[in-house]
């Protein structure tokens, strides 16, 4: 058996000798992703068993699909199916493409002062915490006080307690939603199009083409790699709502739309105590949102050649 030579053998321990100090920026990062991420992921035992807090999980006898059934067989299962991807779809459809027309929108003006003070008013609203904003959304629905109540009522249209109405529950939170998270998300997009070669857009004048047949034959091609990938993600986490955001808009009179899982999982489990439930719901949602990425990540790959693997 031939040997090693010693400078290979030891090329790995000096190139760590070397970059020492990037391995230790990255140590921490590591240790979170394997103490959070990672290990309690043996929680998931839980969704199999009776679990007792006493026995523990490992103590705690074994249901196998007891509780996935239980929630497969529940009268609510799907009405809380449709809520979340309604309001998953609805979001995706309309927040999707938001930030790449407001990006194309942007690339296209040429005042720098209005450019800037456009970036800044569409940034903002991504910095307010989401308590705030729901505090915002239900003062300004608010009959009698809220300043939409009042342009209504300018309009002769009587007091109406926007709120308390299931059907337009979807509505406000998809496009209070959009407004919050629409300038901060065309921030890729911005920086897609200025890598653009310029050359790209002399050619383009030469030939005679307006802005939007630039826009369409220039812009576009370039962001659609990005898209791609964004579409993944977000098609990875159709399942996973806001749950804070959610859980605040909700009130007696709008349950009916906004019962969605995340927020059925959490009165489930942590006010109903029903661990073992909650954590059952947890994994369905979780294997969902795996298989979608995984689905989604194949298509796009066989159809664009853009992938995140």
């Amino acid at each position: 058996m031939p040997l090693i030579p010693t400078t290979r053998r030891y090329a790995p321990i000096r190139k760590l000798a070397r970059h020492w100090q990037l391995y230790i920026v990255i140590l921490l990062p590591i240790a979170y992703l394997i103490i959070f991420k990672y290990i309690p992921m043996a929680g998931i035992m839980i969704a199999f068993k009776d679990y007792n807090v006493i026995k523990g999980i490992w103590g705690s006898s074994w249901v196998g699909m007891k509780y996935f059934n239980q929630f497969f067989e529940s009268p609510n299962f799907w009405l809380y199916m449709k809520n979340t991807l309604g309001i998953s779809l609805y979001g995706l459809l309309v927040g999707f493409p938001a930030p790449i027309i407001l990006a194309l929108a942007l690339n296209e003006v040429r005042n720098g002062l209005f450019k800037k003070s456009v970036q800044l008013v569409s940034y903002a609203p991504y910095f307010i915490s989401t308590v705030i904003m729901v505090s915002i959304i239900i003062v300004n629905l608010t009959p009698n006080v809220g300043i939409v109540s009042k342009l209504f009522q300018m309009l002769g249209v009587e007091n109406t307690n926007f709120m308390g109405i299931p059907s337009l529950f979807k509505s406000i939170y998809v496009w209070s939603d959009v407004w919050q998270h629409t300038g901060y998300g065309a921030i890729i997009y911005i920086a897609a199009l200025a890598g653009v070669n310029p050359e790209l857009y002399e050619a383009a004048k030469v030939d005679g083409a307006s802005r939007i047949q630039k826009i369409i034959n220039v812009d576009i091609p370039t962001l659609i790699p990005v898209s791609v990938i964004l579409l993944i993600l977000n098609l990875g986490n159709l399942m996973k709502l806001g749950f804070e955001k959610i859980y605040l808009m909700q009130n007696p009179l709008n349950l009916a739309t906004s019962e969605v899982i995340s927020t059925y999982v959490y009165k489930v489990g942590l006010l109903g105590s029903s661990f073992s439930f909650s954590s059952a719901i947890g994994v369905f949602n979780s294997v969902i949102n795996l298989v979608l990425l995984v689905g989604v990540n194949f298509i796009a790959r066989k159809l664009s050649n853009n992938s995140l693997w």
